[in-house]
Formats: structure tokens, C-alpha cells, sequence
């Protein structure tokens, strides 16, 4: 069914219910401006504490209750004013609330930049451990910082003294200019074109309108739609290329004054994760590029097409069937899928998706993309969406949901300072809601042609989540190695590796042949993907992916001891390291099984979509 709100660019035409209520975190912004205040007027008694930290076990507690205390309520606020920003990008005055946070950051930051030195000191130099071991014998209360503790011990080399923490919380100030500054470029003052369609419809290509319309069925009109976008993008080059740089330089200085061989060590080792889980991931991946050129093969025999072009790669392998449902329906859908979980994670999962938690559709001015936001300890979280009403826009629902319940779970069942999780096993819980929906929907469903849809669904995720963005994160790893080496990262330098890479993830031959066509306008996309701000973020798709497949399976395939494990896995919040928590969980990411598994089910699945597409005569040569 259609949704009636999809193409519905007044924000203040979009019905109340399909809107965030931002009112459960402060009533209004007078609130959060008077919660401010008093924020601000706290913070300096952190400086109190400084030297004193190891006069006792008392001491050491009243500091860090204080600091997690004043962080919770920081976080609170930066929330409100991060979402009250994005309803509407172009707000100066929500954009101000924002922007006024980063300030607070770096303050508290350097006013809290004592602790971790002065904790390595606790008795003596090099001996700060069976200090710490009394204290927390002696005190109840710091038990639950025994993981905190233990992180610190463990970064010990990479904590300078308290004087250059200081700075380099100052330096904070400045850090999240590059991602802020592509943010407002993007999502407000960009130029995005607009094209007349087959159907005599002009289109202004924003980034929901080109998700929407890169699917189309009318090849003409897929081809034009990247051709538009990405010509564009390609016109500022220059632009989005000193907006990557300085974000890399970032993470070069930081990785410098932490004293790191380089920016991927410090993205990695700030949560435990050895670098060969990453050097690993973008190896094995390569050594399954057979399995990606077969999807790019049966994806042309299902098109019908001679040859597969790049803009190619998000039409419905099915027309007549391309799936479309309203926000409610996909709720309905989602919430079912969930059962193997239980009813009291389903019946919150409903709750989630049906009392604001969630702003729904696209209006103009309004971020694009999704998210989940679960930092607001002592309230619910929200999320993101710009609901287009395909089938896919069912799957984000599930997925950022995942991410809600985990933060609804951690939250309920860690303290503060032990609820924030690594986004290397966030990403886990989302792309195990994905493989829940998708195996309900199979079960379900007794329309060939759309099971052969729902299949052909579950491989384009594949594609776009392992596949690319372990392209992706080959490319950050290559765009960081090259300005580590020192050479200038210019929009035409990162035009011509994003290109060559690429073309040998998809085949592409020198004569334009091969199993996908990637045309020269695709040198420019990496302009338009914003999680090359987030340091190192995009191979945990392709990881949590491979990683959900084998938890979903053992949940599916177990009953109520194999599903109370994974919700174990999602309370346990930030108390242990990630590639820890998920070997409790019976996964182990420092092996090659997870990916090798992953791709035997991949082909599996193209195996049945052959078997279902021959016998519907769907299948091309």
C-alpha cells in the first residue's frame, strides 16, 4: 500500500504521532537552557578533586560519581540539542544549541583531564595496580569502575601527562569541525539537481529523493538519476575533498599525541580491538570476490540486461512486486519478526516504534539518513528515519531498532559508566533485527515472486553491507595511509582511488565490460557517504553483519536458553571489550569462520533464488 506521507515535505503536515516527541528529555528549550546553566555552573567542581584522588578510596568515588553525574546530564543535553537540529538543518537556532555543546564537551573534557594521569600515579610511578585493587576491595561503590579501571591500566601508553590531556581536550574544540561543516553542506546550502523522469515528473534529487529514485524500474531514468547526482558532487570535488582532508589531519594529530603508529591503531585500540580484525575483514573479503561477482551476474540474468551498469544496482529484481507498505504496516511486520526474542523485547519493540519514539518521514530541512540515539540514560531512545515506504525502509525500521533495544537494555541493566557499548557490537544488534524480519518474511510468505523479491532483498543488503562497506573501509584505510605517507588529500586524488577500487571490488574490465559496469560519474561517490567523518566506523557494518548472521541462526535454530544469551549480550552494555562480549556469546571475529559461514549462506541463498527465478521464467542469460 502507499504511504500517504512519503513524498509530504511540510514538516508541519506530518501528523503529530509520526513525529518525535523530544518533550520526554526536556519540556521545551527554555528547559534545556536553564539545565545548561546549571551544568555549567557544576563543572568547575571537578577541579576540586585534583590531587587528591589517592588520599582515599572515598575520595577516588565522590570524583568519578561526580563526573559521571555531570556527564550523564551533558549527555542529555547534547541529545536534545543534536535531534532538535536535525528535525530542521537549516534552524540557526537549533544549530546554535548544537554547536554551544561542543564548547561544553571541550570544557568538561579539560576540566576532568587530571583523572587518568593522576589514577596511573596512585602509588608510586608504574605501580598505580594494587593501589587500585585496594580501593576497590575497601569500596563498595567503585566495583561497578573495575572495567574503567582495567581500560585505563590498559592504555596506560597512550595517556599523557595532565597538562598535554588538557590540551588535548581543548583541541576538542576543533574536532568535529570538518564532520559539522560537510553536515550543514550537505543537508542545507548543497545544490542538489533535479531531473525530468520518463513519466514527465522533476525531480530535486536530495539524498532521500536519490535513494528513492535510483531504485526505479525505468532504466533511462537510473542512469540519468546518477548521472545527475554524482555529476554534481563531482562539481565540488574541491570542496568535499578539504573537508575529508581536515578530518583525516584530525586523525593523524590525534593519533600523534597518543602516541599511535597510526590513525587506524587509535580508532581500534580505544575499544580493545586488534587491527587484524580490520586488515582481516577487507583480506577475506577480497578473497570472496567470486561470491560478489556472481550476485553482479545472477542480478543481471534477473534484470535481463546484457550488461549490469552500476546504477543498476538498486532496481527491484522483481517490478511487478516491488514491495511498498505504509509506516504502520511495517511496523506490524517488524514487531512480529521479533518473537524469537520474547514477549517483554517485543512488547517494549512495539512500544519503541508507536509512542514517538521515532521521527518517521523526510521534511524538508531535516538530516538525512537514519539513526538510533539511546545516549539519554534516564529517558528512551529515539530514532531517525526518512521513511520511503519500500521494503528496504521496513528493514532500516528493524535495524535501528536493534540499536534502540540495545541501548534500552544496557541502560536498564549497567550503571552509567558501564552503559555505553562499542559501535562494533551496536552494529551486532541491528543487523540481527534485519535477519529476524527477513527470516519471518520467508516463513510467511507462499508468493514465489516475492519470496524471489524478499531473496533478492536479503542479497543487495548483503552486497551493500559487507561487500561495500568493506570497500569502504579499504578506502578510509588507503585515504589515512596516503596522507599518513603525506600526500595532499585532493578531491581529484581521492576521485581516482575511490574509482580504481571500485572497479576491482565489482569486476569492472578495462574495456567496460566484466560483471558491472562502473562508470566514470561513480568516481565522485565517496562525497556523498558522511560515515567517512566517523573515524574508522564503516567496516563494523560488514563484521556486525557477518557476526549477526551466526548469533541469528543459533537463536533461530535454539530456543529460550540460545535467545536469553544474545539479550545478554545486548545488557551487558560497554562492561567488558567488545570482541570479548561477543565470544561469550559463542562468536569469535578473530577467526575467518564467521566470514566463511556468512558466504556459504550467501550462496545458498542465490541458489534458491536461481531454482525460484527459473521456474518463474524470470532468469536471464
Amino acid at each position: 500500500m502507499q504511504d500517504a506521507y512519503v513524498k509530504e515535505r511540510e514538516r508541519s503536515h506530518i501528523p503529530e504521532r509520526y513525529r518525535w516527541d523530544l518533550g520526554d528529555i526536556y519540556p521545551d528549550d527554555a528547559a534545556w537552557a536553564a539545565a545548561k546553566k546549571e551544568l555549567l555552573a557544576r563543572l568547575p567542581e571537578i577541579s576540586s578533586f585534583a590531587g587528591t584522588l589517592g588520599q582515599s578510596a572515598e575520595r577516588l568515588f565522590q570524583c568519578l560519581d561526580l563526573v559521571n553525574l555531570l556527564r550523564k546530564e551533558y549527555m542529555r543535553l547534547a541529545c536534545y540539542a543534536s535531534m532538535k537540529s536535525d528535525e530542521d538543518v537549516r534552524d540557526a537556532t537549533c544549530l546554535a544549541m548544537d554547536q554551544e555543546m561542543s564548547q561544553v564537551a571541550s570544557d568538561f573534557s579539560a576540566l576532568s583531564a587530571f583523572i587518568e594521569p593522576e589514577i596511573l600515579r596512585l602509588g608510586g610511578e608504574g605501580r598505580p595496580e594494587p593501589v587500585i585493587d585496594a580501593f576497590v576491595a575497601e569500596e563498595p561503590r567503585l566495583v561497578p569502575y573495575r572495567h574503567v579501571f582495567d581500560d585505563i591500566l590498559r592504555q596506560k601508553e597512550h595517556t599523557r601527562s595532565e597538562g598535554e590531556e588538557r590540551i588535548i581536550a581543548e583541541a576538542g574544540l576543533m574536532a568535529d569541525a570538518p564532520g559539522s561543516i560537510n553536515g550543514v553542506f550537505t543537508n542545507a546550502d548543497f545544490p542538489y539537481p533535479e531531473v525530468t523522469l520518463a513519466n514527465g515528473a522533476t525531480v530535486r534529487l536530495d539524498p532521500a529523493a536519490f535513494s528513492l529514485n535510483r531504485r526505479s524500474p525505468v532504466r533511462a531514468d537510473r542512469a540519468k538519476v546518477f548521472e545527475a547526482y554524482m555529476g554534481k558532487m563531482a562539481e565540488f570535488r574541491r570542496t568535499f575533498g578539504a573537508q575529508l582532508a581536515a578530518e583525516v589531519r584530525k586523525n593523524m594529530f590525534f593519533a600523534r599525541v597518543r602516541n599511535y603508529p597510526s590513525c587506524l591503531d587509535r580508532a581500534l585500540g580505544a575499544h580493545n580491538i586488534p587491527t587484524a580484525v580490520y586488515t582481516n575483514l577487507v583480506a577475506g573479503i577480497r578473497g570472496h570476490l567470486d561470491t560478489m561477482c556472481r550476485y553482479l551476474d545472477l542480478r543481471r540474468r534477473l534484470l535481463k540486461l546484457d550488461d549490469l551498469h552500476y546504477y543498476d544496482l538498486y532496481a527491484p529484481i522483481v517490478a511487478e512486486t516491488d514491495l511498498a507498505y505504509t509506516y504502520d504496516e511495517a511496523v506490524d511486520l517488524v514487531v512480529q519478526s521479533l518473537g524469537p526474542l520474547g514477549g517483554g523485547y517485543v512488547d517494549v519493540a512495539r512500544k519503541a516504534l508507536t509512542s514517538r519514539w521515532v521521527d518517521v518521514y523526510h521534511n524538508d530541512g531535516k538530516r538525512s539518513g537514519a539513526y538510533s540515539n539511546g545516549s539519554v540514560y534516564d529517558a528512551h531512545p529515539y530514532i531517525l528515519l526518512n521513511y520511503n515506504g519500500k521494503y528496504d525502509d521496513v528493514s532500516t525500521i528493524a535495524h535501528e531498532l536493534g540499536h534502540t533495544m540495545h541501548s534500552h537494555l544496557a541502560n536498564q541493566a549497567q550503571p552509567f559508566a558501564l552503559s555505553h557499548y562499542s559501535i562494533f557490537v551496536a552494529e551486532v544488534a541491528s543487523t540481527f533485527n534485519e535477519a529476524l524480519l527477513l527470516e519471518f518474511m520467508l516463513k510467511n510468505e507462499v508468493r514465489e515472486e516475492v519470496r524471489l523479491s524478499l531473496l533478492g532483498n536479503y542479497l543487495d543488503n548483503a552486497r551493500a553491507t559487507v561487500f561495500r562497506q568493506t570497500q569502504f573501509a579499504e578506502f578510509e584505510l588507503k585515504m589515512h595511509q596516503l596522507a599518513e605517507g603525506g600526500a595532499a588529500l585532493t578531491g581529484d586524488l581521492l576521485d581516482e582511488t575511490y574509482i580504481a577500487l571500485v572497479r576491482e571490488y565489482y569486476g569492472h574490465r578495462g574495456d567496460g565490460g566484466g560483471a558491472c559496469v562502473v562508470d566514470d560519474v561513480i568516481r565522485a561517490e565517496w562525497a556523498h557517504i558522511p560515515h567517512f567523518f566517523y573515524n574508522f566506523y564503516v567496516y563494523q557494518y560488514a563484521t556486525s553483519f557477518i557476526a549477526s548472521a551466526a548469533l541469528a541462526e543459533k537463536v533461530m535454530a535454539g530456543g529460550r536458553e540460545e535467545a536469553e544469551g544474545y539479550l545478554d549480550l545486548l545488557r551487558a552494555g560497554g562492561s567488558d571489550y567488545p570482541i570479548d562480549l561477543l565470544k561469550k556469546a559463542g562468536v569469535d571475529m578473530t577467526t575467518t569462520a564467521p566470514m566463511d559461514a556468512c558466504m556459504r549462506r550467501l550462496n545458498q541463498a542465490m541458489d534458491e533464488i536461481e531454482r525460484l527465478a527459473a521456474a518463474l521464467g524470470r532468469l536471464g542469460e
